[in-house]
């Protein structure tokens, strides 16, 4: 299994109200030396995070004790840039699950979706109704359901639906990559390939 199955998201949310965070602030490009997916969390965000001297920029909000959770809520036009795939594997390495924004990178949504992230847009008014309610509260949850394609901020029970590709979706809540569906369909294949060579 590539990754844990998404099915129901229950979290509380960290909130980053930025518009236009492009995948070189998301993992600047002098950590892109490794190729395993592992490790790119501890420079999540890391010009925004440490100070040149590696200390904590204490002003932002992955420094904040009272944010925490599986959620990231970003602004508008979340993953633009550069095609890095580092990018989202620096999301899943930190801990978040799911980013929800009003617009993503196309690039970065795919990357996202092939490593177990869900990526889910709102719409522009919905997403300030996140922003307020973790305002509000931190502490305040958001839950993501997967199959019923439904976000909810649970305090006030509003809701609003999201888009999301079929194949994807399978992918995600049996926790597959692509080779991983591949696989789990290889009695099919070899079905198929026995009866072409007739």
């Amino acid at each position: 299994m590539a990754y844990d199955k998404f099915t129901v998201l229950r979290s509380t949310a960290v909130p980053l109200p930025i518009e236009n965070v492009d995948t070189d602030q998301i993992i600047p490009a002098r950590f892109l030396k490794a190729t395993k997916r592992e490790g790119f969390g501890d420079n999540l965000f890391r010009d925004w995070r440490y100070n040149g001297d590696d200390t904590p920029k204490k002003d932002f909000v992955l420094n904040n004790p009272i944010y925490s959770g599986k959620i990231l809520v970003g602004g508008k036009n979340f993953g633009s840039g550069s095609s890095r795939e580092h990018a989202a594997w620096a999301i899943y390495d930190y801990g978040f699950r799911c980013v929800i924004s009003s617009f993503f990178a196309d690039i970065f949504k795919g990357n996202s979706l092939n490593i177990g992230i869900l990526p889910v847009t709102v719409s522009p008014e919905f997403l300030d109704k996140i922003f307020r309610a973790i305002e509000a509260d931190p502490k305040a949850e958001i839950e993501v359901d997967l199959p019923a394609q439904k976000v909810t901020i649970v305090a006030t029970g509003e809701s609003e639906g999201f888009a999301i590709n079929t194949y994807k979706k399978h992918n995600l809540t049996n926790g597959f990559d692509d080779i991983d569906y591949l696989q789990a369909m290889k009695e099919e294949i070899k079905e198929f390939a026995d009866k072409s060579l007739y």
